[in-house]
Formats: structure tokens, sequence, C-alpha cells
């Protein structure tokens, strides 16, 4: 039979009666034929309870051991889920990740999926059960210990399911309808799209879009494996929804798509640095060692043999980044007069495919901006986004100043 995998998130499976109103929307694709691979996470504030219970039991806590207790939550959702399905006289059954087993690395709460095996779910398939309820954000190292892949881990391990079982398509139920052209709750012209490419919605999420987790799109993208995003709320139809999908199959071609935005992101300058070959790497080098995310990178003209070094990364790598810069300055590494961080900006970025094709479309965004009396402090671009950093007090007024420009309220 075709298989079809289904991912549950935290708030539809937050309760025993949201358990039970996904059991029924799973039983109606095995009504179809389908033999189904469900994916659930943790019920909806239970990790964040765990993730708690370990950092006042032990603040310099052994990573074997966090993913060892965070990992439960989804145990039971599992669990319960196939039970449920039980009782519905749906043959199911529950596995945790070392049971498929999901092999990952050993980057304990981080991992990263190695090798999903078919053999073991698919020999149960062949026996008569017609879903398996897989825990997802789990997996087991090669040493035998429990893994889990970071926050946001179950999309992650759909799309690897549905690699690897070669699914038909798989669908991520959340609490949103689908994906809009921006957040619905910053700008009530957002719209929903029916379809969207696979790097758009890699952009997107990168950027700020909580839809989908980042690495879940890249899974898909790399292996062409069809995501639908649905809200487990609603009745579903089977164009409900936003299809992630290749570049070729969205029929709309427009120079934007979406405008995302990330309010907690921070503009760091190294003042007057020695303008000197290796000057970057022996910046960022430090940085990248000590886990700092550094997105948007800009060097002013050097005058008199020094230059200014700006950076943005996220809020809450400024301490570890300050850090990590004045040890190296410390060491003798790199020599600058002052390190002044802004934690009072955001970013916001228009994406779209039809960039590659169409000019103007940073010069319609800097005036539209302009027109807002926004400030630019950064910006960074790539074939298909154009992001800038501006003061967050005029975040929002951004998003609807650019939503309204591209006129992305229109289909």
């Amino acid at each position: 039979m075709p298989i079809l995998v289904m991912k549950f998130g935290g708030t539809s499976v937050a309760t025993l009666d949201r358990i039970k109103r996904a059991a029924k929307r799973v039983g109606v694709e095995v009504a179809k034929g389908y033999d189904v691979i469900v994916i659930v996470s943790a019920m909806a504030g239970e990790t964040n309870k765990l993730v708690g219970f370990v950092g006042e039991t032990s603040p310099l806590y052994d990573a074997r051991e966090y993913d060892a207790i965070v990992s439960s939550g989804e145990n039971v959702t599992a669990g319960l889920m196939a039970l449920t399905l039980q009782e519905m006289d749906v043959p199911a059954r529950s596995w945790q990740g070392w049971q498929v087993p999901v092999s990952t690395n050993s980057a304990h709460s981080a991992a990263r999926i190695e090798e999903i095996p078919t053999d073991n779910i698919s020999s149960k398939f062949a026996e008569g059960m017609r879903v398996a309820v897989v825990a997802g954000f789990q997996g087991v190292s090669p040493e035998g210990r429990i893994t889990t892949l970071g926050r946001g881990g179950s999309d992650t391990t759909a799309v690897a399911f549905a690699a690897a079982f070669g699914a038909e398509r798989c669908d991520i139920y959340t609490d949103v309808d689908g994906v809009y052209t921006t957040d619905p709750r910053v700008s009530n012209k957002a719209r929903k799209l029916e379809k969207i490419a696979f790097e758009e919605m890699l952009e997107l999420a990168s950027l700020g879009a909580k839809v989908l987790q980042t690495r879940s799109v890249e899974l898909a993208m790399r292996y062409n494996v069809k995501l639908r995003v649905l809200s487990s709320f609603e009745e579903q139809s089977d164009e409900a929804g936003t299809l992630v999908c290749d570049e070729e199959e969205v029929m709309e071609n427009r120079p934007v798509s979406g405008i995302a935005y990330s309010r907690d992101e921070a503009k760091m300058t190294l003042v007057s640095v020695a303008d000197r070959p290796g000057i970057a790497a022996s910046i960022f080098g430090p940085l990248a060692e000590a886990g700092v995310n550094v997105d948007m990178i800009i060097q002013n003209i050097a005058e008199e043999g020094r230059t200014d070094m700006t950076f943005s990364c996220p809020i809450d790598q400024v301490k570890r980044a300050e850090k990590a810069l004045s040890e190296a300055k410390a060491r003798g590494e790199i020599n600058y007069h002052d390190l002044v961080a802004d934690t009072e900006v955001a970013k916001v970025s228009a994406v779209g495919i039809g960039m590659r094709s169409q000019s103007g479309v940073a010069a319609k965004m800097f005036q539209t901006l302009r027109d807002e009396g926004i400030n630019i402090k950064v910006i960074a671009t790539s074939e298909i986004k154009i992001s800038v950093l501006i003061d967050r007090k005029y975040m929002e007024l951004a998003v609807q100043a650019l939503h309204d420009a591209f006129e992305l309220e229109k289909a």
C-alpha cells in the first residue's frame, strides 16, 4: 500500500481530546488505503517543563541525561496515540526512536539523522499493522544512547521518514492552516499560499517564519519530499493547507512571495580593527568556535590601516560573542578599539524566486522603507531574498508597508 507520513505538533496533541481528533484524521487516511507513519511531538508545554526540571536539577547538566529526560514527552504521546487508534479498531503500534532505529550522530541535543532503516516497520506493515506511531525528535547514537534533534526536531523526523519510506506525501499538522505571505498577527492582509517552492520556504524558515523547522525543509528539498502544512483544528479537503514543492510546480512567479521578520536580532560592531589579510578569519573563527550564528556582515572602507566590522547575530548570543571576541583580543589575535552591541534591532526580509528574473525588487523595497521614514542599518542579499536590519520599533510598520508595496494580498 502507498505510505503517507502525518506529523502532529504539540498543540495538535495537547489534550486527550486533541489526540482523538488527530487519530480520526489518521483513520480517514487509512480508510483511503494508506499505510500511515504518524510522527508525534510531546504534548504542548511538556518539553519546556522537562527542560525546566533539568535546569533546576543540574545547571551544568550532562547532555546525555538531558536527552534522556526531554525525549520522554514524545514517548507518552506516541503511546496514547497508538491506544486511541486501537480503540478505533485501527491496527497501530507505537515506536520509540531506538526501536526503529533512527540512527544519529553523537551530538546530543542537536543530533543529525544518519540512517532510518525501513525493515522493522515495513515488516509490521506486511503483517497487518496499518499505523506506526513514531516518537518524533528522537534518535539513537552509535554508543546506544538516546539523542534528540533540537527544538522543532519532529518536523525533521517526519521528513526523514517520508524520504526513507518513499512516502507519497508528508503532512505537517500544526496550529496554522498553511504558509502565509507574512505573519497574520502583524498584517491582516496576509494571504495563505496554495503552493510555495522549497527554496522560498527554506529562506522564510531561516529568516523567522515559525511554520517549519529549517532542517526539515532542507531535507525535503534534498530528497524531493512533498510537504503539506495543514491545521489540525479545521475541516480538511484534498486542497487544504499549503504544499511545499519543486519550483516547477508553483504557478505564481511573483518577484516576492513573502515577508519574514525576526525581532530577536542584535547588531555588533568592532570599532577600529586593523585592516590586514586574515582579519575576518581572526574575528569570525572565535565566534564560530563559540557557537555564535553570524548572519549579516559589513566591513567599512579602511582609513589609515583601520576599519570597522559589523555583523548581526541572535540577541541571546550577544554575551557569548562578547566573551569570544574579548578573549581573542586578550590572546593578541585581534586588536580593536571598542565593541558596540545594539540589541534594539529587527530583521525584515523579502523572499521570492521571481527575484531571479525580475529587476527592481531592491529599489522598491528601499523606497518603501524610505517613504515610511525607516532607516536601514544593514543590508544582506541572496539570489531570492533581501534582508535589512532596522530599529525594532519600526518592525511591524516595515512588514505591513512591504506587504502592501508588493501587493501580496492579491492572488
